[in-house]
């Protein structure tokens, strides 16, 4: 299948993408890499009469460090992020989960700004930016705003930005130099859509939690940043505790059935990741071994 009859235009400025924007409304779509936005044309689930290209907009791209801030312009390619010296000292748990993303053809043209507008729930960079405290700018004709991850995913493709609005650039707090993260996900084969994923980011003293961030993907209609990971913060972690936790978990989980699994196993996966990722970040095995028995 092949997308349907649509108009071009190669945007020269932001300012001329908001122009143009403002203009078609809805029946615009913003092009940037393509790799999502793309197939979604030629699988016919979405029809835009317009395609905005911005994908020449050096302005969008980049990173840079400054104040405690890692500000990633939308257009920066997944390839880029992955050999950034920035990327990997103040956000490591985001260059991890990039070598999960596709394939290196998809990396090599794919954008963080299209991969978060997109708003796949099966995406591996949207849960990142809730672990990771991310702020998403937005540009539109009333001027800039910053939308905070935990309110910018608002279901299955569909974000906090209005048809005028342009993503613009992704803000994320330096990683504290103390801290650890873990990712990983289950797929059929590595660069298949996630069936279940998560993306963590802690603070270890004296072999416990003192913060703990928990990105679950692929177990809803959006990302979920667990409320369950409080229950192990600032307590020694036991098989009791970890069953308290997978019991919290699997009262916030809403996951959805398809071709690649059922609720059911998408629940136990996510309950297999959390074990792993409690016991990987405590250099714990036992407890990866033992909770789920």
């Amino acid at each position: 299948m092949k997308a349907s009859a649509f108009a071009y235009a190669r945007a020269t400025s932001v300012a001329n993408a908001l122009e143009l924007l403002t203009a078609h409304g809805e029946k615009a779509k913003v092009l940037s890499g393509g790799q999502s936005l793309l197939p979604a044309m030629n699988l016919r689930l979405i029809a835009p009469e317009l395609i905005i290209d911005i994908g020449e907009l050096a302005e969008l791209r980049g990173v840079v460090v400054k104040g405690g801030v890692l500000t990633i312009g939308a257009l920066t390619r997944h390839v880029d992020l992955l050999k950034s010296p920035e990327i990997a000292a103040h956000a490591p748990l985001l260059r991890d989960a990039l070598t999960h993303v596709a394939h290196p053809a998809i990396r090599n043209r794919g954008t963080i700004g299209g991969s978060l507008a997109q708003a796949d729930p099966a995406s591996e960079l949207p849960a990142c930016m809730l672990t990771l405290g991310a702020t998403i700018v937005v540009r539109g004709p009333s001027g800039e705003r910053r939308i905070a991850a935990n309110q910018f995913f608002a279901g299955i493709y569909e974000t906090a930005l209005t048809p005028q609005e342009l993503l613009v650039a992704v803000e994320l707090p330096v990683t504290p130099k103390n801290s650890t993260h873990f990712f990983h996900e289950f797929a059929r084969r590595h660069g298949d859509y996630a069936i279940v994923g998560l993306a963590a980011q802690a603070l270890v003293k004296d072999g416990q939690f003192a913060d703990l961030r928990l990105g679950f993907f692929a177990v809803g209609d959006r990302p979920l940043l667990a409320k369950s990971a409080g229950k192990l913060v600032d307590v020694v972690i036991t098989s009791a505790v970890l069953s308290e936790a997978f019991s919290a978990l699997d009262d916030e989980l809403d996951p959805l059935e398809d071709q690649q699994a059922t609720p059911a196993m998408r629940r136990h996966l996510a309950k297999v990741l959390l074990a792993r990722c409690v016991s990987s970040l405590l250099a714990r095995p036992d407890l990866c071994t033992g909770a789920l028995a």
